[in-house]
């Protein structure tokens, strides 16, 4: 089916099943209502979509969260669930995303106002799914989401996949991690009490830079899993240079791909924090 927005807004091509077997509710806070689309059982993982918006492959990404035993919860943040992503509608919602306040694109040391939101969520979804906790994957524009609920203790999974803000245009946009300095107060602590962050990123993705990775190494030390998938133009896998999106675009399931480990390392790492792996 194809749809068109109103006024001059780009064609969007949607798959009628991208989102089979998902149920459609919606939850609100503070003034702000989501649909909310959720598939599973189990504990909660929140899957916080990238730009530009809840495509196929993000639906793709929940449906194997799922298997592992889990509930995937997916807000739909911005864009139309079940379209397939397309050049004109990704810079669309690029350009939407960066005129909306409850994203913070280009401050330092601020945490995005969406995260409030996020943080109700997932407290909502422990007292519905049960669990020791929640975990929760943001990717590109929300990598970083994923961080910032983990200054509740109710985070114990968090997955950083790509995280693109602050937007990398100035040396100190690159190292920056889109968070508060007192909320990474809040999240080192915990971290120095054994809480894991795991991050996702191609080695020559821009919007994800190095320098980014590095930091987090730095304020989180041994606790942060870093993920970075070689995209140089040697790379055997044939990964393109502009290789961003691990676990959906640019995802690989070929047998023992970087991508494909690295979504089984996602998977195990959910698991075994929300204690999946041990209830087997």
């Amino acid at each position: 089916m194809t749809v068109r927005d109103q006024g001059s807004r780009p064609y969007r091509q949607i798959d009628p099943h991208a989102l089979d077997g998902f149920t459609k509710e919606s939850f609100e806070h503070l003034g702000r209502r989501h649909d909310v689309f959720r598939t599973g059982s189990g504990p909660a993982v929140i899957v916080i979509h990238e730009v530009p918006g809840i495509t196929p492959l993000v639906a793709a990404f929940a449906r194997k969260v799922a298997e592992r035993g889990l509930t995937a919860v997916m807000p739909s943040l911005f864009g139309t669930p079940g379209a397939v992503a397309s050049t004109r509608y990704e810079v669309s919602e690029v350009l939407k995303a960066c005129v909306n306040t409850e994203f913070t694109k280009l401050a330092l040391n601020k945490t995005s106002p969406i995260t409030t939101y996020l943080r109700a969520l997932a407290a909502h979804e422990l007292e519905r799914c049960g669990g020791p906790g929640v975990g929760a994957v943001g990717m590109c524009l929300t990598g970083g989401f994923a961080l910032a609920m983990s200054v509740d203790p109710i985070m114990v999974a968090p997955v950083l996949s790509q995280p693109s803000l602050p937007l990398p245009l100035r040396d100190a946009q690159r190292r920056a991690l889109g968070i508060s300095d007192d909320d990474l107060s809040i999240v080192k602590t915990r971290v120095a009490k054994g809480l894991c962050v795991m991050g996702l990123r191609f080695t020559l993705d821009k919007t994800s830079p190095p320098e980014r990775f590095a930091r987090l190494r730095k304020e989180l030390g041994d606790n942060f899993i870093g993920v970075e998938i070689d995209s140089s133009p040697s790379n055997p896998w044939g990964y393109p240079q502009g290789a961003h999106s691990v676990l959906t675009t640019h995802y690989s399931n070929e047998q023992n791909s970087p991508t494909r480990r690295a979504l089984d390392d996602v998977l195990t790492f959910l698991a075994q924090r929300l204690g999946v792996d041990e209830a087997k």
